[in-house]
């Protein structure tokens, strides 16, 4: 794919060692996270706390001194600053390898793209784009959905409108999953953002509400449809890039054989060496790479209706 020299987008928060140094606000909650032991027939100080309780807390505090860290800002919402590692809220980005910072910046770029093309699809049926941000991390993060290790892979969150990849998951996609090649990173990416897409034309919403009256095997099938439209449109975003001319030889099938390598029937195949079909709730191999080409050969929103007939 040509992308060098092309713009970047904005909407990227780089919190790459955060999960390591940094924890948003206070690890313990507020009105119930961290638990204090009171009570048990300890003798209360002045109608509080008990003797007990006070000398715990005093041992507590002491012990996290010595550790460099202060509960009293941990206590009031604040950063806590772990000794040894760097921190960072995003504004001002950890540095990686030479390969990691081209990764970023690739990333970026197809962000950008996928911006462009979404924002003229949205503009020409009279409505606006309202972009989402990519968060990159290493290891684990937090997310409006809950917490994440990168063992789960890049995933979208509706609740903040944030696509989360640790980009570690392409190492293993080359590697483990034989899909290398920049276009297959960058279908990745552009399925995350499809999935935005699902989430302000409310297809996302609809979905979450069915799933709370659905059976497991009705919500894998209902999930199927979903991830499916989601390849139908990175597969419209895959067309809007070839016609403005950056795909280069090969792009398409690097693309596609993502796709393949990473439907539900292949995985289980490979992991556990037989499928079992109900479980299913990304797609066959084959109908995720049909579905992201009837998107590629399309372009067309209207022909990514993965809710109406077989699929």
């Amino acid at each position: 794919m040509e992308w060098k020299g092309r713009r970047q987008s904005s909407n990227v928060e780089d919190r790459r060692g955060a999960s390591r140094g940094r924890f948003g606000g206070s690890p313990f909650g507020r009105g119930g996270g961290f638990r204090i032991p009171t009570g048990g027939g300890m003798r209360r100080a002045g109608g509080g706390l008990s003797i007990g309780t006070i000398i715990f807390l005093v041992v507590i505090y002491f012990l996290f001194r010595a550790m460099g860290i202060d509960l009293l800002q941990v206590i009031e919402g604040g950063p806590v600053n772990m000794p040894g590692f760097e921190q960072t809220d995003g504004s001002q980005a950890p540095r990686g390898s030479a390969e990691e910072e081209e990764m970023k910046a690739f990333m970026a770029t197809v962000l950008a793209e996928t911006e462009d093309t979404w924002h003229g699809i949205f503009q020409a049926n009279g409505e606006a784009y309202q972009e989402p941000r990519l968060v990159l991390f290493s290891g684990a993060v937090q997310s409006a959905c809950g917490f994440a290790s990168a063992a789960s892979g890049p995933f979208y969150c509706p609740g903040d409108r944030k696509v989360y990849l640790d980009m570690s998951f392409f190492d293993e996609l080359a590697q483990k999953f034989d899909a290398a090649g920049d276009f297959a990173q960058a279908y990745v990416l552009a399925h995350e953002v499809g999935h935005h897409v699902q989430n302000l034309i409310g297809v996302l919403p609809k979905f979450n509400e069915m799933r709370q009256r659905m059976s497991e095997t009705e919500a894998n099938q209902m999930s199927t449809r979903v991830e499916l439209q989601a390849d139908c449109f990175a597969g419209i975003w895959g067309k809007y890039t070839e016609q403005k001319g950056l795909l280069e030889r090969g792009d398409l099938e690097e693309a596609l054989n993502a796709a393949t390598q990473i439907g539900d029937d292949t995985l289980q195949k490979r992991t556990q060496g037989y499928v079992v079909p109900e479980s299913f709730n990304h797609g066959t191999s084959e109908q995720r790479m049909n579905w992201f080409k009837r998107g590629f050969d399309s372009g067309r929103m209207a022909d990514c209706d993965t809710f109406s007939g077989p699929v």
